[in-house]
C-alpha cells in the first residue's frame, strides 16, 4: 500500500491538517506536555486529602467561666447577636450556649469581602460595654477546614500529668521532623494553676481574695523597662517575673512584718499544679489517652506527613514509660493514598487493555500510539493545575478516574477511524486528517455532554459549593 497526498487541498488546511503535516511542531508539543507535566508535579503542586478553602463563615467565641447556658445565653449570646446582626454582608448568624462558653457563627453572603467582615465583627465585638466582668476577651476568626492528615494515640494506666507530659514531650519531638509543621494536642484538659485560700486564713491575717489576687498578678509579670545608654553601648531593661509552676506562685510574698517576718502563698493557701475543671476525657481501648493531631501545612503533602507521624510512632513505642503505648489512628492520608493507588492501576489496566486490544484487531503501530495519548493527556492537564489553584487531592483525582474512561475511548474512536482510511486505500497523511475531521465532531460533544452534566456543581453557593 503507497501513501497518496493528492487530494483536495482545502482537506489541507485548518488545526487538524496543519499538526499532521508538521510531525515536529506534534513532537515539540508532545514533550512539552511530557515534561512541563513531570516539572510541574515535581515543583510542587499542592496536595492534599480534601480542598482547603475558606468557608465564608465568622466565627466568635467567648468564654465566661462558671456561668450556667441560661446565663451565657442572656449575659452573652444576645449581646453577640444584636451587634453582629447588622453588618453588611451578614447573611445569618448562628449560636449556642453551653456551660461557660459561648460560640457565635457568623455566615457571609456569596462574594462578600471576607477580611472586611472579619474587622467589621471584630469592631462590633469591642463596642459592647455589656459584657460581665468576669467574660474573658473574645476570639473572633475566619473559619477554614484546616487539614487534618493523622492521629497519633498516647494512652495507658497512668495519671493525667504523666499522660500530658510525654505527649508534649512527643509533639516537640514531631515539630523536629522538616516534614512536619503543625502539631497540636486534643482530649485532654488545659493546665491550671489554682490557689485556694481557705476563708480562716484570710481572716488570721486580715486579708481578703481580692487582695491575694492582686499581690499574684504584681508579683508574677514580665514587662519590658526600655533601656539605659551607657558607654559601652545600651542596656536594655526588662522586668522578668513570670512565674510558671505552683512552687513559683508559692513562693510570692503576701505580707511583710515589722519583725522580718513575711507571710507567703504558700503559707496560708494550697498551690497545685492540675487541670481546669472542665468535663473533656479521652479514652482509648478502654485506657485514658492523649491524640496528637498531625496537620499539613503549605506544600506539605498528606503520604510525607503521615509516613513522618507512622515512624515517630515506632521510635516513640521505644522509648514509653511502662504502662503506656501509643498508636497510629484516624489516617486520613490512607483514603488519599486509595485512591491514588486507584487512579494509577485504572491507568494501567487501561493502558494494556487498549494496547492489547488495537495491537490484535488493527496494528502494533496504533495500538502503540493510541496508548500513548493516555499519559500524554494526564501528564499534560498537571500544567494547567497552579494556574488554575487547584491541588491533587480526593475531588480532582475523582475526576481523573472520570476522564481516564473518556480519553481511553476517545483514542480508541480516532485511532479506529484513521485505520479504516488506512484499509480504504488511503495515504498516511490523507488518512490521519480525515480520520480525525471525520470523528472530530461526536468526540468534542460527548465531552462537552460529561462537562455540562457536572457544570451544575460549579454554581452551588455557600460552603458546600466552595468545596
Amino acid at each position: 500500500m503507497t501513501d497518496s497526498v493528492d487530494f483536495d487541498p482545502d482537506r489541507q488546511r485548518g488545526p487538524v491538517a496543519w499538526m499532521a503535516q508538521n510531525p515536529v511542531a506534534a513532537n515539540v508539543l508532545m514533550l512539552i506536555l511530557i515534561v512541563g507535566g513531570l516539572v510541574t508535579l515535581a515543583s510542587g503542586i499542592k496536595q492534599e486529602v480534601f480542598p482547603e478553602v475558606e468557608l465564608d463563615m465568622v466565627s466568635v467565641r467567648i468564654t465566661y467561666p462558671g456561668a450556667s447556658p441560661a446565663e451565657v445565653e442572656q449575659a452573652v449570646v444576645l449581646a453577640v447577636e444584636e451587634a453582629v446582626r447588622g453588618i453588611d454582608g451578614v447573611k445569618k448568624v448562628t449560636s449556642s450556649a453551653t456551660e461557660g462558653q459561648a460560640s457565635t457563627f457568623v455566615e457571609l453572603l456569596l462574594g462578600s469581602d471576607n477580611d472586611r467582615a472579619l474587622n467589621d465583627v471584630k469592631s462590633a465585638i469591642d463596642r459592647i460595654t455589656s459584657f460581665p466582668e468576669d467574660v474573658e476577651r473574645p476570639t473572633v476568626s475566619l473559619i477554614s477546614n484546616r487539614q487534618q492528615v493523622i492521629s497519633l494515640v498516647v494512652y495507658g494506666d497512668v495519671d493525667e500529668a504523666t499522660l500530658r507530659a510525654v505527649a508534649e514531650n512527643s509533639r516537640r519531638a514531631l515539630l523536629q521532623d522538616p516534614r512536619i509543621t503543625f502539631v497540636e494536642l486534643s482530649g485532654i484538659r488545659p493546665l491550671e494553676i489554682s490557689i485556694e485560700v481557705p476563708q480562716a486564713e484570710l481572716r488570721k491575717h486580715n486579708l481578703t481574695l481580692d487582695d491575694v489576687a492582686a499581690r499574684v498578678r504584681a508579683a508574677s509579670v514580665e514587662l519590658p523597662g526600655g533601656g539605659v545608654k551607657t558607654q559601652g553601648g545600651e542596656v536594655l531593661l526588662r522586668t522578668t517575673e513570670r512565674r510558671d509552676t505552683g512552687n513559683e506562685f508559692g513562693d510570692i510574698i503576701l505580707l511583710s512584718h515589722p519583725d522580718g517576718s513575711q507571710v507567703r502563698v504558700r503559707d496560708i493557701a494550697s498551690v497545685r499544679d492540675g487541670f481546669q475543671e472542665i468535663d473533656k476525657e479521652a479514652t482509648y481501648n478502654g485506657k485514658r489517652a492523649v491524640m496528637i493531631n498531625v496537620y499539613r501545612v503549605g506544600n506539605e503533602t498528606p503520604l510525607t506527613v503521615s509516613a513522618a507521624a507512622k515512624e515517630h510512632v515506632i521510635e516513640l513505642q521505644k522509648t514509653l514509660p511502662e504502662g503506656l503505648q501509643a498508636a497510629p489512628w484516624f489516617d486520613t492520608a490512607e483514603m488519599y493514598e486509595g485512591r491514588l493507588s486507584l487512579l494509577i492501576g485504572n491507568a494501567r489496566i487501561g493502558l494494556v487493555l487498549v494496547l492489547l486490544t488495537l495491537g490484535l484487531f488493527l496494528e502494533a503501530r496504533l495500538a502503540f500510539w493510541v496508548t500513548l495519548v493516555i499519559p500524554i493527556s494526564f501528564a499534560g492537564s498537571l500544567l494547567f493545575f497552579p494556574a488554575s489553584d487547584v491541588s491533587i487531592n480526593m475531588i480532582s483525582l475523582f475526576a481523573f478516574i472520570i476522564t481516564l474512561g473518556m480519553v481511553v475511548d476517545d483514542a480508541i474512536v480516532v485511532g479506529e477511524a484513521i485505520y479504516k482510511l488506512r484499509i480504504d486505500g488511503k495515504g498516511r497523511l490523507e488518512a490521519a486528517i480525515e480520520g480525525a475531521r471525520e470523528v472530530a465532531q461526536p468526540v468534542i460533544f460527548a465531552i462537552l455532554t460529561s462537562c455540562v452534566a457536572f457544570a451544575p456543581m460549579l454554581f452551588v453557593p455557600g460552603p458546600m459549593g466552595k468545596f
